[in-house]
């Protein structure tokens, strides 16, 4: 569980590190998904817990918990609006693209 759960905070630190370090506006974009992943999968990790049951396929007959749906709720929510802001951020990259003959953000913002 240890390792799961360093490897999951490497990945957003990694991402993180992406966003900070690259210059290319695609590698950012990229970047900030790949931790924004991470970040999806530490919350599942940390939600996750043995012994409880899903509310709607099985019927609680040995008095165990039921999981709580709210934060399969929540991660679903951040899905979709992680990728609707990723899809966003592409667009305006592409109108970028057109504008200029570069991607590099340092030449982007010196214009």
């Amino acid at each position: 569980m240890r390792i799961l759960e360093a490897l999951i905070l490497l990945t957003i630190i990694v991402g993180f590190l992406g966003m900070v370090l690259k210059r290319n506006l695609l590698m950012k974009i990229m970047s900030m998904d790949v931790m924004s992943t991470g970040v999806v999968a530490y919350y599942v990790l940390i939600a996750a817990r043995k012994g409880v049951l899903t509310p709607i396929l099985m019927e609680n007959k040995q008095g165990l918990a039921y999981a709580d749906p709210v934060p399969q709720a929540v991660i679903l929510t951040a899905i979709v609006i992680g990728f609707s802001i990723q899809a966003l951020m592409l667009v305006g990259a592409m109108k970028l693209a057109v504008d200029n003959p570069t991607l590099d953000v340092e030449e982007i913002e010196g214009q």
